[in-house]
């Protein structure tokens, strides 16, 4: 069996690489191409083309690179028609993977969807879009599933992926030793995201923020792990124009997360991540003035971190666009680096809604889809 596989950023490359391996274990003599990024190669899939050459956010950013973003749209049709795959995978990466769904379906390609639109907070007519397009869509939260249901999409959720991969790499003593943490040290992590646009708005404003943490408890640490694909000399640039002292790792950084007090963090994937290892976090997020008019157009949700939307409670704080100050963040933060009552409510919040993620091994439920509708392809007349 032939899959390909589509994932245009680094929370969508980490599920590939879950699914690709969860693949290959259940059916080894399984061929998987596409598009995606280091942790997908490493995982067996023959990308066509890399994410990290594409990764642009917000809709002027977008605009700007349009010509790029349709020549590899082409790119990957010709690949399709090259390889003849047996199921399209689409993780994520909206705008763009429907595109290229809507190319594979008029081929007769099945359309797997794994982690859809956005549906229930906002563009809701994508729903039915979505729905005529994919043979089958899988949500990685619950609460994503109604707007497809009353679309007709055959749709499910099987529960979280991030339960099975978000898990401490090493005992918390080693974890110490390996990052030169002393007993007394109080570790706080920067999570500015990945794409350049997050890292050029907001870790300004953290580091601004470290400065002021910094100052008031000079035992505070500072630590900002580096993710796979980003661009590390831009971080740099930004770091050696702030007095904050910021070290760089690029391993572990699930142990770190659990050995942290707390974090300032990108709105996304890692604010979940956090959760999952009990780390509390102010969240942040920036876009530019003309993504966020238009988004207070389209979007109608009263909050945008994951842990928050789960319990349908802000708990966690969230900063948005002007707000995102470093007087703010650190005024912020104080509040759950401390010990007290903001601190214990906050985590334990966070507990409950890692728990509304599901039973674990989603991503051998989800491999398991995949294959069953390959095979279907096989068995319809």
């Amino acid at each position: 069996m032939k899959i390909m596989l589509s994932a245009g950023e680094t929370s969508g490359d980490l599920h590939g690489a879950a699914l690709a391996r969860e693949l290959r274990t259940l059916d080894p003599a399984v061929k998987l191409i596409g598009f995606g990024g280091a942790e997908m190669a490493a995982a067996g899939v023959a990308l066509r083309q890399n994410y990290a050459d594409y990764n642009v956010m917000g809709i002027s950013a977008v605009i700007l690179n349009l010509r790029r973003i349709f020549a590899l749209l082409d790119d990957l049709t010709h690949l399709m028609d090259e390889e003849r795959p047996d199921v399209l995978v689409i993780i994520d990466y909206p705008d763009f993977n429907w595109r290229l769904a809507a190319r594979a379906k008029e081929r007769g390609i099945p359309v797997f969807s794994y982690i859809p639109p956005s549906a229930w907070a906002w563009r809701k007519g994508r729903a039915k879009s979505c729905a005529a397009l994919a043979d089958e869509i899988v949500a990685i939260f619950p609460h994503e599933l109604s707007p497809y249901e009353a679309a007709g999409a055959n749709i499910s959720f099987v529960g979280n992926p991030l339960v099975d991969t978000v898990r401490a790499e090493m005992p918390p003593t080693e974890a110490r030793r390996h990052f030169g943490i002393g007993a007394d040290d109080v570790p706080i992590l920067l999570l500015p995201g990945s794409r350049r646009e997050e890292i050029e708005r907001l870790l300004p404003p953290m580091l601004g923020a470290a400065e002021r943490l910094g100052a008031a408890d000079p035992t505070r640490r500072f630590f900002l792990p580096v993710a796979g694909g980003v661009d590390e000399e831009r971080i740099r640039r930004h770091l050696a124009a702030s007095t904050a002292e910021v070290t760089l790792t690029h391993d572990a950084r699930y142990a770190l997360m659990g050995l942290a007090r707390a974090a300032m963090a990108t709105s996304g994937t890692v604010v979940m991540e956090a959760a999952l290892m009990g780390l509390p976090a102010v969240v942040l997020y920036r876009m530019s003035a003309l993504s966020y008019l238009i988004g207070r157009l389209l979007v109608d949700v009263p909050r945008f971190s994951l842990p928050n939307i789960l319990l349908g409670e802000t708990f966690e704080t969230e900063l948005l666009q002007g707000a995102v100050q470093p007087n703010r963040i650190a005024a912020e933060m104080e509040k759950i680096i401390a010990d007290g009552a903001d601190r214990r409510y906050v985590t334990e919040r966070l507990s409950r809604a890692a728990a509304r993620l599901g039973e674990p091994h989603a991503a051998r439920r989800v491999a398991e889809k995949i294959l069953a509708l390959g095979r279907k392809r096989y068995c319809t007349p």
